[in-house]
């Protein structure tokens, strides 16, 4: 009898459920086990006691790269010499009679978990073997990403150490961008350049400009800073240029040198300088220009030798352009701009501001506090949109009201939390999930993640590294429409 003629004259199959046998006759016996196989998640293959194939799932197309009608018939013996697949996890089960479960190699290069069970009749004779397969390429691909991000994770803390050690003032360089404002900041801070800081509020600009000053031959003066929005413009003219005795009611029976004077041979940072009124422009400018002030109520100039460094958050250009800002001292101050990017455009930097600040917050206060793996990934995932100003508030206040030193997802405000629930928690001692539930959370993350970022299912499928009938399945899965 040929190979396939023996696959197609069984005329019954018993199952045999719970101690009870299941008679299985005739094609609907055939039709009825044909239909479990093809619609098993897992892929299956039944062979009969002596490795032919008897049944086979129609996953073996995507699996070998062959058709279901090829491999009926076929011994696993010669397919495993064929390099189909290798090892055959069949052949052991013909072998010896136990069950087994091996990694198992395709000609596709997929990878398999492949466990085996023998079918033995009443007389102890091997009567067939069960094979189930499951597709492990992408777990072992995200495992390879997982250990990729762990291996950055580690060489950022390398980072920050290193800056811990060069820098104590919260100046944090990791992501591309940050490195070459610090390679700008190395080269203007050894001249006395006017700097103009460009930036969305929170994102660090007076950080910039400390250092700018800490790598300047003026570190050993003074570093002064005003924040011209937050002084009613009344009194901003005395804070910035002071004043003489009796110069206005109120005023100090000595006089009062202002921040200008202050700044005298070390550096002055005026904060908000888009808040300041085009009276006191005018009244700057000319300082700059010449180097030298009068006090408010004074007949007498007061030399002055300062670095000026100037931030804001607004367009200076548009302002100029609408009135609001004088031009020449727009060009006055915009000799080197920086402009810092927000810091969800920089992402590499939040893992290392995490660290300096969890840090600082304990050395400011005595405490041993620190983030759990799930904590940091929802950190990791926000946008930010007050930049760093809200991450350090954030997590001050998680440091100083969390009871715990373990500071843990049910610390996180709402806004944040909210984001932390679409995340995947990877570590096994706080999700209360097992491995293969762990496994679909990630698979279905960058199902969805594909899905948002690409137009079909081929893109898809190029972008996870699977093949489209793939992603088509995962995408019923899990209900993710594309």
């Amino acid at each position: 009898m040929k190979k396939k003629d023996r696959v197609r004259s069984a005329s019954k199959v018993v199952l045999r459920v719970k101690d009870k046998e299941i008679e299985l006759a005739g094609r609907w016996g055939r039709f009825v086990l044909e239909g479990i196989v093809d619609t098993s998640r897992d892929h299956l293959l039944i062979t009969d006691g002596e490795g032919y194939i008897r049944l086979i799932g129609e996953s073996c197309k995507e699996m070998y790269g062959m058709d279901k009608e090829d491999l009926l018939g076929k011994n696993v013996i010669e397919m495993e010499r064929e390099k189909i697949f290798s090892p055959s996890v069949t052949r052991m089960v013909i072998d010896d009679g136990e069950p087994r479960t091996i990694l198992q190699e395709t000609n596709k290069g997929q990878k398999l978990m492949v466990s085996a069970h023998p079918i033995f009749a009443p007389d102890g004779t091997l009567e067939a073997v069960v094979n189930y397969s499951h597709d492990l390429t992408e777990i072992l691909e995200l495992k390879r990403r997982y250990e990729s991000m762990t291996e950055q994770l580690k060489q950022f803390e390398s980072e920050i150490e290193e800056l811990r050690e060069k820098n104590n003032e919260g100046f944090v360089a990791v992501s591309e961008p940050m490195k070459a404002i610090d390679r700008l900041i190395k080269k203007v801070a050894v001249v006395d350049s006017n700097v103009l800081v460009l930036g969305e509020s929170g994102v660090g600009k007076n950080v910039i400009a400390k250092e700018i000053h800490r790598n300047s031959r003026r570190q050993a003066g003074q570093f002064v800073e005003i924040n011209c929005g937050s002084i009613p413009e009344g009194l901003l003219e005395s804070e910035l240029f002071g004043y003489e005795a009796g110069a206005f009611t109120g005023a100090g029976k000595s006089g009062k040198p202002g921040i200008i004077e202050l700044a005298n041979e070390g550096t002055l940072f005026l904060d908000e300088l888009g808040e300041l009124p085009l009276t006191l422009q005018a009244k700057l400018l000319k300082v700059i220009q010449e180097k030298r002030l009068q006090r408010i109520g004074s007949t007498t100039y007061r030399d002055v030798d300062f670095r000026l460094i100037a931030a804001t958050n607004r367009d200076l250009g548009k302002m100029v352009k609408e009135g609001k800002f004088r031009q020449d001292l727009y060009f006055r101050l915009n000799v080197v701009p920086i402009q810092v990017p927000p810091l969800r455009n920089r992402p590499e930097d939040i893992a290392a501001l995490l660290k300096v600040v969890i840090r600082t917050l304990n050395e400011r206060y005595g405490m041993n506090k620190r983030l759990d793996a799930q904590t940091t990934a929802a950190l990791l995932h926000y946008d930010w949109p007050g930049n760093v100003r809200e991450l350090e508030n954030v997590l001050e206040r998680m440091v100083v009201t969390a009871d715990e030193d373990v500071i843990a997802v049910a610390h996180l405000p709402l806004e944040i939390r909210a984001v932390s629930d679409h995340q995947v928690n990877i570590d096994p001692s706080v999700s209360g999930v097992s491995l293969k539930e762990a496994i679909e959370q990630v698979e279905e993350k960058w199902v969805r993640y594909a899905a948002e970022r690409c137009r079909t299912t081929a893109e898809m499928a190029d972008l996870l590294g699977i093949s489209q009938p793939s992603v088509v399945r995962k995408l019923q899965k899990y209900r993710v429409r594309q």
